[in-house]
């Protein structure tokens, strides 16, 4: 098994940071890979109805164009995820809920980034005003069911973290 011997940090930003690691593989070679360190997120499933969940067409900058998502955003500091998955619920869509279940939890893209993203399903949603961050172009889509199943099979859903916490929570919790 590896252990890492040394980090350093190259840049850091706002919401991560990318560090050159240093560390020794099973036969004792040094090896060195940059990684980004990130503090985790929520992915948020607000079900509206039975059959009806909301999700966001979202302006992605580092793709120059917009995709159909779940909403999410990242951990700050001591905020519980509970905490951040019901105020990024409400920053995103308006949507306001006391009722926020863990569903699962995976990892983005372990060979770089160790960002963990952990799924909540938010259901006895309110509807209320968005409070979007400035910069933040977002607009609410509410689904069927069936159509975002559709939309994923269509390659009109290509975010990652939508495409897994939905077919999780509709093999195992629908």
């Amino acid at each position: 098994m590896g252990k890492v011997i040394r980090r350093e940090t190259l840049l850091t930003t706002r919401r991560f940071r990318v560090c050159r690691v240093h560390y020794s593989d099973d036969e004792g070679h040094l090896c060195t890979r940059e990684t980004i360190e990130h503090p985790g997120a929520v992915v948020v499933i607000p079900v509206v109805s039975d059959s009806q969940v909301c999700l966001i067409r979202n302006y992605r900058v580092a793709l120059d164009r917009q995709l159909i998502e779940l909403p999410a955003g990242t951990l700050e500091g001591s905020e519980s995820p509970e905490a951040t998955a019901r105020r990024e619920l409400a920053e995103e869509t308006g949507y306001l809920t006391e009722t926020v279940q863990p569903l699962c939890e995976f990892f983005m893209s372990p060979g770089i980034l160790n960002e963990r993203m952990l799924v909540y399903v938010a259901r006895d949603l309110q509807a209320g005003r968005p409070a979007r961050e400035p910069g933040e172009m977002i607009d609410n889509l509410l689904f069927r069911f069936d159509e975002v199943d559709e939309a994923i099979r269509q390659g009109r859903i290509v975010d990652a973290k939508t495409i897994a916490a939905w077919l999780y929570f509709r093999q195992f919790s629908t």
